[in-house]
């Protein structure tokens, strides 16, 4: 898979992007990846245990963890979000996953408008584990209306302030466009995911049909949660899975 890295210990693949996180993981040959979502937010400090806690429970390593979806209060200032992404790639570090500034592991990272968490908090997380002749299996991280990579977000966001029908219409293609180019490295598309994730609190149902549809998109249905993404000034955020086997964890 051209433009893709091997995470060996976790048996996956990933796509390098930054380094807090990665665009996107795919499990490799013999394996899957398993999603668990948790009933309600578990904050980062005891999300982390409970994971470890799981991931030796199924007999797999700590390199296994792969992908995660976080929760936070609000909105983060730049500087704000790089301090908590340090903070955040430290746990990673001590569970052997990164290695200088290489993060294989996926992640999306929004705030719910409505009842958002006291502090930041684990949605769900994705593991590999040993799977014999399994399907192909995927998770691609989350991302909002700007290019990854640059300095500073505010400068490249697409059509940055402009929340109208012209301005949501061009926010979403280009995140369409850019999963499409995500799943393509893993040489996949629309007709390979079984969950489609959109967060945004603006009104974006002129857009279903026509820019989510016409691609494929809403095969399975679309989950619209009605939070924004991490950053001040960030509109419009997707991510997408093709994940064979989910579960709810009670806490």
């Amino acid at each position: 898979m051209t433009g893709t890295l091997e995470m060996a210990s976790g048996n996956y693949r990933y796509i390098p992007a930054v380094f807090q996180y990665s665009a996107g993981v795919a499990a490799a040959p013999g394996y899957a990846i398993e999603r668990v979502r948790f009933a309600r937010p578990v904050p980062l400090r005891e999300g982390f245990a409970r994971i470890a806690e799981l991931i030796g429970a199924a007999g797999r390593p700590l390199t296994a963890f792969c992908a995660c979806e976080l929760r936070s209060p609000g909105q983060f200032t730049e500087e704000g979000f790089r301090a908590f992404n340090r903070a955040y790639v430290e746990v990673l570090r001590e569970w052997g996953i990164v290695d200088g500034e290489r993060n294989p592991v996926a992640r999306s990272n929004v705030c719910p408008e409505v009842d958002p968490p006291g502090e930041p908090s684990f949605h769900a997380f994705a593991y590999t584990v040993a799977a014999p002749d399994a399907p192909r299996s995927f998770v691609i991280a989350g991302s909002a209306e700007v290019p990854e990579g640059h300095s500073d977000y505010r400068a490249h966001i697409v059509r940055r302030g402009d929340i109208g029908p012209d301005g949501l219409r061009e926010k979403a293609r280009w995140v369409l466009g850019e999963m499409e180019r995500r799943m393509g490295l893993f040489e996949a598309g629309w007709r390979d995911v079984t969950g489609v994730q959109l967060y945004t609190v603006h009104d974006v149902h002129p857009l279903l049909a026509e820019e989510f549809g016409r691609r494929g998109a809403l095969r399975h249905g679309l989950t619209w949660h009605y939070n924004r993404p991490p950053v001040v000034d960030l509109d419009f955020e997707m991510d997408c899975r093709c994940v064979h086997r989910e579960r709810v964890l009670e806490v």
